[in-house]
């Protein structure tokens, strides 16, 4: 059975990566009024969903289906890792350039951060929501006696013998699962939102100050430095580097790393908004001078 404990736990990731990204556009577009907030969040979600869902992932899976595949990441570790954290931050800061030069004839602080919002946004609902409604539903069906009927009914069809293993890996993994690990994912979906919504307004401020180069460049560097430390860190309590250290460990160093990261994201944040309304305050003044 699958806990209560684990069950309020997913419940809760589910609200932080499917309703609050909403939320926050809700909130945000009625405080910014007619500050274009709704398609500039639009616009970053579907820079993600482009670059990302239509492009990148489709070749992963591709890639991860040739024979061989899981030998070479048991072998090559590090430079999988490596090619996945580049491609990732190349495929996004495209998505980010693109966007910003979409808004960049009538740029303004509060659309840069909303592009980062959906960008960050729209990830989470995709990636973390739509998995946690499909655990939510494999335990309510553990629970209830449906999954164990589903797999009599497959043994009796005589599924293949892989797919019956792996489907009782499944069940294995969503009853032993400890809920903190659950709730994690919540935790790293909100701290992602933040990261991107940091990088993504940094980008779209930089292309309005006409410094495109600096801000792709360090949007890029960011974000292959996040997304290949923190797979190292987590490979460390595998086989693939050793076994150098528990899984809590890893763990524990991953979401403090992951933690700072988002406290530099926030601080980006609030610079940048601060900055950017301030050089707006005194050109909208020195354009009706000039009237």
């Amino acid at each position: 059975m699958v806990s209560g404990a684990s069950f309020a736990a997913m419940i809760t990731t589910l609200l932080l990566s499917m309703v609050l990204p909403v939320a926050i556009l809700i909130v945000f577009a009625l405080v910014r009024r007619k500050k274009g907030v709704v398609p500039a969040w639009l616009l970053g979600a579907a820079g993600f969903f482009v670059m990302q869902v239509i492009l990148r992932l489709p070749i992963i899976s591709m890639l991860s289906a040739i024979p061989g595949f899981a030998v070479f990441v048991e072998n090559f570790y590090i430079v999988y890792i490596f090619v996945l954290a580049l491609t990732a931050a190349l495929f996004e800061v495209v998505a980010r350039f693109g966007v910003a030069k979409i808004l960049q004839k009538n740029m303004n602080p509060e659309k840069g951060l909303a592009a980062g919002l959906g960008h960050g946004g729209i990830e989470a609902i995709f990636l973390i929501g739509m998995t946690y409604v499909s655990n939510l539903l494999i335990a309510v069906m553990i629970n209830t006696g449906t999954f164990t009927e589903i797999m009599a009914a497959m043994a009796g069809t005589g599924a293949d013998s892989s797919v019956m293993t792996q489907v009782a890996d499944i069940r294995t993994q969503m009853i032993t699962t400890a809920p903190s690990l659950f709730l994690l994912a919540g935790y790293e979906r909100v701290l992602t939102m933040i990261f991107h919504a940091a990088m993504s307004l940094l980008v779209c401020y930089l292309v309005y100050k006409r410094k495109a180069v600096i801000g792709v460049l360090i949007a890029f560097l960011s974000h292959f430095a996040v997304d290949f430390i923190s797979p190292v860190i987590q490979g460390m309590a595998t086989p693939y580097l050793g076994n150098v250290m528990t899984e809590s460990t890893s763990l524990a160093i991953i979401y403090t790393f992951l933690t700072i990261v988002t406290l530099a994201s926030l601080a980006v944040i609030v610079v940048i908004m601060i900055k950017w309304k301030k050089e707006e305050k005194k050109r909208i003044e020195a354009d009706e001078q000039t009237a």
